[in-house]
């Protein structure tokens, strides 16, 4: 049966890029909101809305109940999860599928396997993908894990099995300090995602982030879509993504490229999915697998011509890939920032009302926002407002034209990271493309010193 009515599990510029591409297919779309939600803009775009609960996001984007409830009462055939939230939640994924509605998302099985990092580690490694060096699996005995350490050589990193963001990671450069550091990371871990479990890895000195976008129909056909540079970092929080990476060639990219669809096409994976590598001195090493859409997904669009939100509605429905790879054809230079309401150097949140609002434009400019003056930005939520993506056939134009697209955007009444992308475009660093995931952290560290 076909698709004809999605519920947007989601909110934001996200759930506006999901109703925008629903839309385009014929397909009614369902908003759902907290109270908070009421006046946004894929609220009042959408063809049915519902109120799911109270601002915090416990009471509403993440109960499952009153979801399923809004899927039912709107007579919903598909749900769409979006990113964050319960969009890699397999048990949800389940639950809506249990309801007999269509999910837009990998197959349930997927997404846990691969969002137990150790499990999604083991899983790599049997797909054929490069892995870092470390534990097996999970580790608790700090005998063992100091034999590991000194087999791969220190400094180390000790990581949580679930979650990310940052939390539950811990640095180790000696042997004298592991058992201490594995009981911190175990703790931070245990607090954040009620998971104490750890493993361990080198520590890579100054990599790249460098993802691969995969599509699978779930048959075992899939492909890729290139690859994104997403090493512009701060507290391991992506600030400015790149496609296609300043420092990969077609060659790399065709190799690497050519092993995670074959993973992909051997997982019998299905929808989008992001594999996320460390790069340094020429050499990948799988770091993880995102079972959902990217936020940095538009600038792949811009290179590739492929709707990814289009393409994963479709593959939901039942329709195979609409592309080959051999139909893929890289063309040009994309980037994108991420524009945050916060003090665009301490970082401090800065929600509130938008005075006024101006979106940059122009050939190959794009703004995927559900901003307008007079809109209330409320804090109980990321502080993402906007992304602004630019397309250049070089990217050295792509960069002057993101130069002129960040002088006309306005947003007004709060404060926003709009000037730290303005310091950036003006960086040599930048400019040539020499940065890894370290960069901004010490360039920003200098700027306030």
């Amino acid at each position: 049966m076909a698709i004809t009515r999605l519920l947007i599990a989601n909110r934001g510029e996200i759930a506006l890029r999901i109703h925008r591409a629903a839309r385009e297919m014929g397909i009614e779309t369902v908003a759902v909101h907290s109270t908070a939600d009421a006046d946004a803009m894929h609220v009042r775009l959408a063809d049915h809305a519902v109120c799911i609960g109270p601002p915090a996001a416990k009471d509403s984007y993440l109960n499952v109940a009153a979801i399923i409830s809004a899927a039912e009462i709107a007579h919903a055939d598909a749900i769409h999860p979006g990113y964050g939230f319960l969009s890699e939640n397999a048990q949800f994924a389940e639950i809506v599928e249990a309801h007999g509605i269509t999910w837009v998302g990998p197959k349930p099985e997927h997404i846990r396997t691969m969002g137990d990092k150790v499990e999604a580690k083991r899983t790599a490694g049997a797909l054929g993908l490069p892995l870092v060096p470390g534990s097996d699996g999970a580790i608790s005995d700090p005998v063992e894990a100091a034999k590991i350490a000194a087999e791969i050589g220190y400094p180390v990193i000790i990581k949580a099995a679930s979650g990310g963001g940052g939390r539950g990671m811990k640095v180790c450069t000696g042997p004298d300090e592991l058992e201490t550091l594995m009981q911190q990371a175990g703790s931070e871990a245990k607090a954040a995602f009620g998971d104490a479990t750890v493993y361990l890895e080198k520590y890579l000195g100054n990599p790249r982030h460098i993802e691969f976008q995969v599509f699978g129909d779930g048959n075992g056909n899939a492909i890729h879509l290139g690859e994104r540079d997403c090493s512009l970092q701060r507290r391991h929080q992506k600030v400015l993504e790149e496609a296609p990476s300043p420092v990969i060639s077609p060659e790399e990219r065709d190799r690497m490229g050519g092993i995670v669809s074959q993973a992909m096409a051997g997982m019998g994976y299905r929808g989008a999915g992001t594999i996320e590598f460390l790069w340094e001195n020429g050499e990948f090493y799988f770091i993880e697998m995102n079972t959902r859409l990217q936020v940095e997904h538009p600038v792949t669009e811009a290179i590739t011509g492929v709707d990814l939100v289009r393409e994963q509605i479709r593959i939901a429905d039942g329709k195979p890939l609409s592309v080959k790879q051999e139909d893929i054809e890289f063309n040009g230079h994309a980037i994108e920032c991420r524009i945050n309401a916060e003090d665009p150097w301490t970082f401090a949140p800065s929600p509130g009302l938008v005075s006024n609002y101006h979106a940059a434009g122009g050939m190959h400019v794009r703004v995927d926002s559900g901003l307008y003056a007079g809109y209330k930005i409320p804090p109980y939520y990321d502080s993402m407002i906007a992304k602004l993506i630019v397309y250049g056939r070089t990217r050295e134009g792509c960069i002057m034209r993101l130069k002129r697209a960040l002088q006309e955007m306005v947003i007004g009444g709060v404060k926003t990271s709009i000037p730290l992308h303005q310091a950036l475009m003006n960086e040599p660093d930048f400019i040539h493309g020499d940065y890894t995931i370290k960069w901004l952290e010490e360039w920003l560290a200098e700027r306030q010193a």
